[in-house]
Parts: C-alpha cells; sequence; structure tokens
C-alpha cells in the first residue's frame, strides 16, 4: 500500500499502468511466504495438503467478502435485484475499507466461542 502511494506521489504514470497489480503482488508474497514457510519444515504430501487447503479457505473467504459486499452495497446478488424495493444500498459496502470490516466480523464470528444452554 505505502508503495502504491509513493508511485501515486511520484510516478503516476507508474503507478496508473501498474494500478490493480500492486495489490495482487503484495497478496501473492503473502501467500508464497507463509506457503514456503510452511513447506520448510513439513514434508511434500503434508505441505501439498496445507496449500489446497489454505488456497480453499482463501477462495472461500473471498467469496464470503464479496457476497456480501455486493447484497449489502447493490442490493443484488450476481447481478440480479434480491433486496425490497425500499432498501438503501450502504455505500460503505462498495469501497475498499468494507472488506476489512467484513473480514474483522467473519474473524469475530469465528473465534466467538459456542455457549450451549443446559
Amino acid at each position: 500500500i505505502i508503495l502504491d502511494i509513493v508511485l501515486k506521489a511520484y510516478l503516476p504514470s507508474i503507478s496508473k499502468a501498474l494500478g490493480p497489480y500492486v495489490g495482487l503482488i503484495i497478496t501473492n508474497c503473502i501467500i508464497m511466504g507463509r506457503a514456503e514457510a510452511f513447506a520448510q519444515s513439513h514434508g511434500p504430501v503434508l505441505s501439498f495438503i496445507d496449500g489446497i487447503s489454505a488456497g480453499i479457505g482463501y477462495s472461500l473467504i473471498l467469496l464470503a467478502v464479496a457476497f456480501i459486499r455486493e447484497l449489502l452495497g447493490f442490493g443484488t446478488l450476481f447481478g440480479l435485484r434480491v433486496m425490497p424495493e425500499g432498501f438503501t444500498p450502504w455505500v460503505i459496502m462498495i469501497m475498499a475499507p468494507s472488506a476489512f470490516f467484513i473480514l474483522g466480523a467473519i474473524i469475530w464470528i469465528a473465534r466467538t466461542p459456542i455457549v450451549k444452554k443446559k
């Protein structure tokens, strides 16, 4: 993010050309670094299973975040209107920070212990 801001400030033409790729490169480095760290201390079979499961988990989280953002930000799913006529779209949901809010909420829900009443 800092690199992208610096590029926008001092090299706007390069920033415009690299635009969407900077975030993808950063994400790729995080994922590859984690996979490499796991693979260094585990065998190839466990590393393969870890990589597949991490990829599936990451994909499911991206889909969940996109689903929530589209539903609350536009009132649609896959381009079809699903919210009632009086629904006011949440403008924040179509902005980048909403992904962080949603991810935080997903982590909060996932880590909250479920207490069963007797």
